[in-house]
């Protein structure tokens, strides 16, 4: 009975000129979704890196198979002996299951266990070769150093890095005529190497003011009136 009547209301449907239903995109329709959701990866007995997130969605039938996470992830990461490496929290991150590879966007934050952190808008971790990349600004944090520049790359506990092009300001020690003294140097640098000599730090000092005078300038051109 109630299979007739259904077929029923089928034909009545077909009969009324509606439209017939749209046939679903797998690769678009979500496979799994979990709230609150935290998980730990390992392989071989060891554990290699754990996450939670308020929602994870996830496609497997779409032709390159993810996971996603709208409201943010937070990541830590261990070393062999179990111990934390390294931490990484975004807003936003999706996880590519096939190439396993992470991409994490805004307000991406990581932090080595030696303290390090890096700070940036896009981030992405290639767990096949243990290496983190970022194409835009990134800014790192080591101590009393701070380094800005565009094109980071690192491993995943942020130890082996290098920016392509950076700018940052190091402390530096110095041999003067009443001993050893510390200061602080800002311009265009190399990672991890101190400027050779004083002039060199006062004509980029220069060059930075100028900058960012112009950047100011720039802003406040387009800056719209209140």
């Amino acid at each position: 009975m109630v299979a007739s009547l259904a077929g029923g209301a089928i034909l009545l449907f077909s009969c009324s000129g509606a439209p017939a239903p749209k046939e679903v995109n797998m690769e678009t329709m979500i496979t799994q979704q979990s709230d609150t959701l935290t998980m730990v990866f390992s392989t071989n007995g060891e554990k290699e890196y754990r996450f939670w997130t308020p929602l994870m969605e996830r496609y497997e039938f779409a032709k390159d198979p993810y996971m996603e996470f709208r409201y943010g992830i937070n990541i830590i990461t261990y070393d062999s002996l179990g111990r934390e490496a390294s931490r990484l929290r975004a807003d936003y991150a999706i996880f590519y299951e096939k190439r396993e590879l992470w991409e994490t966007r805004g307000n991406v934050v990581g932090k080595g266990a030696d303290g390090r952190e890096l700070y940036t808008q896009q981030l992405f971790w290639n767990q096949k070769i243990d290496r983190v990349y970022s194409n835009v600004d990134s800014k790192i944090i080591d101590g009393y150093d701070e380094f800005v520049g565009e094109g980071f790359e690192s491993d995943s506990e942020f130890n082996d890095w290098i920016f392509k092009e950076s700018e940052g300001r190091m402390w530096v020690e110095s041999e003067g005529e009443s001993g050893e003294q510390s200061g602080q140097s800002e311009g265009h640098t190399e990672v991890h190497r101190p400027s050779e000599n004083e002039s060199y730090l006062e004509q980029q000092e220069q060059r930075r003011q100028e900058r960012l005078r112009k950047d100011r300038g720039r802003r406040e051109r387009v800056a719209v009136p209140e």
